[in-house]
């Protein structure tokens, strides 16, 4: 699991909700007509602009970012180092047998054991790389827009709640409600969009770049072993994509 995805989320909202309990009642800051608004027209506004499946993906990628772990650009290194040793021991036949859960690197161990031509490999891993960047942007346009409509809906609600507070001046009963709907709309808005929404973007983003290097890795790694098939020369080259401090963690 991302533990900093999770603490950040759960200290953000931990901190927000202590600082209102500090200042008060809990329950003055829970309005359902508020949320609703926002929640509900956000989500509405989602659906209008995103097909089904892509808004589908875009949920599936939170689970992902929550559930699973980063890898490190080193342990791709170590191990299109290990494969380079394979190779070298054993032959390049060998690396049909590799056991991966990664397909991409599956696939690129298929095709080095084929002895593809470099160019055939730079073609399919381009075809990965352009292909995962696209749906990881969906799911990053996804939340960036619901990081723009929630904040909106929350001005859509204050609105509301002016207009329902200034056409009954005359039952100072229903003044309250009202403006209680008013200020906490553009209070959801902001928190949601703030801490959640754009964050999330960002996290994916982040993601995105990430497996972009990885691919890359196992790209330049597959035409090494294929060029000259030495687990040193591959480290040697692969390694100038890790920083110099992490290179520790890299097997020579």
């Amino acid at each position: 699991m991302d533990i900093a995805t999770l603490l950040g989320v759960v200290v953000g909202f931990a901190l927000v909700s202590g600082a209102i309990f500090m200042g008060g009642s809990v329950g003055d800051f829970i309005n359902i007509p508020g949320a609703m608004i926002v929640l509900g027209g956000s989500g509405a506004a989602i659906f209008v602009t995103f097909p089904l499946e892509e808004v589908a993906f875009a949920i599936g990628s939170v689970v992902k970012v929550f559930a699973s772990r980063r890898t490190k650009v080193s342990e791709v290194v170590n191990t299109m180092v290990r494969i380079a040793e394979i190779s070298r021991r054993e032959g390049l036949i060998a690396l049909e047998n590799i056991k991966t859960e990664s397909p991409l690197l599956k696939k690129a161990c298929q095709l080095i054991a084929d002895n593809a031509d470099p160019d055939i490999i730079h073609d399919t891993l381009k075809i990965e790389i352009l292909s995962m960047k696209r749906r990881q942007n969906i799911a990053i346009a996804v939340f960036n827009r619901l990081g723009a409509v929630a904040p909106a809906f929350g001005m859509i609600g204050t609105l509301i709640g002016l207009v329902q507070m200034l056409a009954h001046l005359d039952d100072p009963t229903s003044i309250g409600p009202a403006m209680a709907v008013a200020l906490l709309t553009t209070f959801y808005g902001a928190l949601l969009a703030n801490l959640l929404f754009l964050p999330m973007a960002g996290k994916l983003k982040a993601r995105t770049l990430q497996e972009e290097i990885q691919l890359n890795v196992i790209f330049e790694g597959a035409k090494c072993i294929l060029e000259n098939n030495n687990p040193r020369l591959v480290y040697e080259k692969l390694s100038s994509f890790i920083s110099p401090e992490d290179r520790k963690d890299v097997r020579r």
